[in-house]
C-alpha cells in the first residue's frame, strides 16, 4: 500500500490533474511509495473516502481550487472523523492566498501555498521520517516559493494510457504572466519563467510516440516570445497526423508576420486560440490595469479568421468595475464583427488573493460567498440585470459556441442590428418559455429557436427550417430533428473534420 496518495476532484472525467502529476514526477526517492487517485466532484464523498481510506495511506495530500473546494472539505471531514491520524496536506490556488479562516484549511495538518512541485516531496519526507522534533516543528502554513524550473522533473510520463486515449493532455513550457490584470491570479506570479526547450520538446515527443492527439496548453501567453512559439509550431506541424489537436493561450494583440506565416500551414479547426479580450472599454481596461492595443487586437483577429483556419475562442467578461451592460453589449457587437467561432462571456470571478478587491467600495462590488465566487451585482449592473446576463452567456454558448446552430445564428439578427440586443431578447423569451438555463435537451431548444425566428423575428419557416437542418445533418450519427410547424428534410453525410468535434461544427459552417 502506498504512503502517499495525491489526490484530487477534478471538474470531469476528461481533465486530468496536471498538478498531481507535477508532484509525482517531483517526489524523487519517495516515488515508489505514492500513488495518484483522482476523482469528480460528481461523485459521491463517501465513495472517495472509502477509496482513499482503501489505499490505507500515511500522507493525503489534495490538490484544493475553485471548481472543487466544496466537495473536498465535506470529503475531509469525515476523512478526518474516521482516520485522524492520516496526515492531510493542502495545496492548490483555493488554499494560497487568503487561507484565514478556510474551513478547509482548519481541517487540515498543513497547507504548501504556491507552487508545491519541489516543497511538497520536501514536507512528505519530514513526515515520514524518524525525526519527531522536525514534525513538530513543521508550521501549519508554509510558503513554496517559485522553484527553479530547471530543477523541475517534467510530468508527462506519469499521463497513463487511458489519458491518452481518452482525456486532455495539460502541457507547458512556460509559467507566469507579464501583464497585472486584476481579476486574474496570473498577475501575482508577474515573472515569466520558461522550461528549457530542448527538454520540453523531447517530453512533447514521448507523448506523440505513445500515442497522444490532444495538447493543451496552459501557457498564460504563448506567443508571448516569438522565437519559442515559432519553435514549438513547427515541431508540431513537422509531425502533424490525422486527428490532432492544439490549444494555446494568446496575448491578443502580438501576432507578427514570422507567426502568421506559420499558423497560416495547420489544418482547419485543428488548432485554437484562446484570446482573452476581456472588454473594450478603455476605462475599465485601465481600472484592472489591462493593457493591449485594440487596433493590433482587431486586425490579428481578422487576420486569424479571413487567411488562416485556426479555431478563434474568444473571452469577454461581464462585471468588470466600470462597465456597464451597454457598454458590455458595444464591445459584444463588435467582437461579434470580427468573427471569431466562439465567445465565451464570463461573469467577474472575485479568486482569492487577486487586487480586484481595492474596487469594492468605489464600484458596490457584490460577490457570491460560495464557489465560484461570481459577480452578484455592482454599482453599474444591478442584481436582476445581472441575472440576465448569466442567462445571456449560458444560452449562448448553447446556441452559438456550441456549433450546433453556426449557421442558424444569423437569421436572430438582420443586417445592421446588434446582435447583442437580439440575442438578449431571444434569451429573454427562451427562459420565459423554459424557466430554466440547464438540462435543456438538445431537440428542446431547437424547437424553441425555431419558433423565435418564425415567430419573433418573421423568418419564413421553410428557410428557418432548411438552415437548422443544415446545421444538424453536420453531426455523425444523430437522429433526424422534427419541428413542429416545419417539414424535416432528409440527412445528409456530415464532411470529415481533423478538429475536435466541437471545433468541427464550426469549420463546416
Amino acid at each position: 500500500m502506498p504512503d502517499i496518495v495525491l489526490a484530487t476532484l477534478n471538474a470531469k472525467y476528461i481533465h486530468s490533474s496536471f498538478g498531481l502529476r507535477y508532484l509525482m514526477a517531483n517526489l524523487g526517492d519517495l516515488r515508489g511509495r505514492a500513488c495518484i487517485a483522482e476523482f469528480q466532484i460528481n461523485q459521491a464523498p463517501l465513495e472517495i473516502v472509502e477509496a482513499v481510506l482503501a489505499l490505507e495511506p500515511r500522507i493525503v495530500g489534495f490538490g484544493v481550487y475553485i471548481w472543487n473546494v466544496v466537495e473536498t472539505t465535506e470529503v475531509l471531514e469525515m476523512l478526518r472523523l474516521l482516520r485522524p491520524d492520516i496526515r492531510v496536506v493542502l495545496g492548490g490556488p483555493e488554499v494560497s492566498y487568503e487561507w484565514e479562516g478556510q474551513p478547509i484549511v482548519a481541517l487540515a495538518d498543513h497547507v504548501i501555498t504556491g507552487e508545491a512541485d519541489l516543497k511538497f516531496a520536501e514536507v512528505c519526507g519530514v513526515l515520514l521520517g524518524e525525526d519527531v522534533a522536525a514534525q513538530k516543528a513543521l508550521p501549519k502554513v508554509m510558503p513554496a516559493g517559485l522553484p527553479v524550473l530547471e530543477r523541475v522533473v517534467l510530468p508527462y510520463d506519469f499521463y497513463t494510457e487511458p489519458d491518452l486515449a481518452n482525456r486532455i493532455l495539460y502541457v507547458e513550457a512556460s509559467r507566469g504572466c507579464p501583464f497585472t490584470c486584476e481579476f486574474c491570479l496570473s498577475s501575482l506570479d508577474v515573472p515569466v519563467r520558461a522550461f528549457a526547450l530542448e527538454a520540453f520538446l523531447g517530453a512533447m515527443q514521448g507523448l506523440l510516440d505513445r500515442g497522444a492527439l490532444t495538447f493543451k496548453f496552459v501557457d498564460r501567453t504563448f506567443n508571448l516570445h516569438l522565437p519559442t512559439s515559432m519553435a514549438i509550431l513547427r515541431f508540431f506541424l513537422d509531425r502533424w497526423r490525422e486527428g490532432m489537436f492544439l490549444h494555446f493561450e494568446m496575448v491578443p494583440d502580438r501576432l507578427p508576420e514570422q507567426l502568421r506565416d506559420i499558423i497560416r500551414e495547420f489544418p482547419a479547426g485543428a488548432v485554437q486560440f484562446e484570446v482573452g479580450i476581456q472588454t473594450f472599454d478603455e476605462a475599465t481596461s485601465k481600472n484592472i490595469s489591462r493593457r493591449q492595443n485594440l487596433t493590433r487586437l482587431e486586425d490579428n483577429l481578422r487576420f486569424l479568421r479571413e487567411q488562416t483556419g485556426i479555431h478563434v475562442h474568444a473571452d469577454l467578461i461581464v462585471g468588470l468595475p466600470g462597465e456597464d451592460v451597454a457598454s458590455f453589449g458595444r464591445g459584444f457587437d463588435r467582437l461579434v464583427k470580427m468573427g471569431p467561432q466562439e465567445i465565451q462571456v464570463g461573469i467577474l470571478k472575485r479568486l482569492r488573493g487577486t487586487p480586484i478587491v481595492r474596487h469594492d467600495e468605489e464600484f458596490q462590488m457584490k460577490y457570491s460567498p460560495v464557489p465560484p465566487y461570481e459577480m452578484l451585482e455592482n454599482r453599474d449592473i444591478p442584481f436582476l440585470e445581472m441575472q440576465r446576463m448569466r442567462r445571456f452567456a449560458r444560452y449562448w454558448d448553447l446556441v452559438a459556441n456550441s456549433g450546433n446552430f453556426s449557421a442558424t445564428l444569423a437569421l436572430l439578427w438582420q443586417q445592421g442590428a446588434s446582435p447583442f440586443q437580439e440575442f438578449m431578447a431571444f434569451a429573454d423569451s427562451l427562459y420565459a418559455r423554459l424557466r430554466r438555463t440547464h438540462q435543456i435537451a438538445l431537440p428542446v431548444l431547437a424547437q424553441a429557436l425555431f419558433d423565435y425566428l418564425t415567430g419573433t423575428c418573421g423568418v419564413p419557416a421553410d428557410t428557418a427550417a432548411a438552415t437548422m437542418m443544415k446545421d444538424w445533418n453536420r453531426v455523425p450519427g444523430r437522429e433526424g430533428l422534427r419541428l413542429s410547424g416545419a417539414q424535416t428534410a432528409e440527412r445528409e453525410a456530415p464532411k470529415r473534420s481533423t478538429a475536435g468535434s466541437r471545433q468541427a461544427r464550426h469549420v463546416v459552417a
